[in-house]
């Protein structure tokens, strides 16, 4: 009967200590589950935030932006790198979308003036904004040398702006009237109607923010 009631003191002893020694095995496996999950995500955020270059906080400022840089071909002379290298006319002549902005240059005989020119911006109508103005009026201003140089030099301001530059500015352009722009960030406005869609692109002599529609002078 002792040796019995010795056996089951010993099983019950041993049915009592395992929850506890698997319950311990089980915290500690958590425990280092969580320290490896912890260690992993702190990898991780590292390695997010020496490897940004995105738009986020470290991306760079000096990089082109806006809805329709996506359609910029990205090799080739009409890709950013490929503009960067050519004066502002020539560069404009390889980009698809400016091909109207280039055949009024041309017409206008501007080509010269604004490839030789140094530091410069230039606000670029899109094909799109062209298209805007009705086709017999486009049409006629194209062959008027004089009013076409009026609006296309509205569009040149002799100095090179930044993004910045653009979040409240009033600026003198090459036609000898002002030109305002407004907005931050990504979003800017010019003359409180024109919306600049690909920003801060470069060329060899120029900085150039294309916009979605024809700017006309007050006068």
């Amino acid at each position: 009967m002792n040796t019995r009631m010795r056996r089951t003191a010993v099983t019950l002893a041993a049915a009592a200590v395992l929850p506890l020694a698997l319950s311990a095995c089980s915290d500690s496996g958590s425990d280092s589950a969580k320290s490896d999950s912890s260690s992993k995500a702190s990898a991780s955020a590292s390695t997010s935030d020496d490897g940004m270059t995105g738009s986020g906080s470290n991306a760079s400022a000096d990089q082109p932006f806006g809805p329709a840089c996506a359609s910029v071909p990205t090799s080739g002379a009409g890709s950013f790198d490929g503009m960067a290298k050519d004066p502002v006319a020539t560069a404009a002549s390889n980009n698809p979308a400016l091909s109207t902005l280039v055949t009024a240059v041309k017409k206008a005989g501007l080509v010269d003036t604004l490839n030789n020119a140094q530091n410069i911006t230039v606000f670029a109508p899109t094909n799109d904004a062209f298209a805007k103005i009705p086709k017999a009026t486009l049409d006629k201003v194209l062959n008027d040398k004089a009013q076409l140089t009026k609006i296309l030099t509205y569009h040149v301001v002799g100095q090179n702006l930044t993004p910045k530059n653009l979040e409240n500015g009033s600026f003198d352009t090459l036609e000898k009237s002002k030109l305002t722009t407004t907005g931050s960030g990504e979003s800017y406005t010019l003359n409180d109607s024109a919306k600049v869609v690909c920003g801060n692109v470069k060329t060899a002599n120029a900085n150039v923010y294309i916009i979605d529609s024809v700017l006309m002078p007050s006068s």
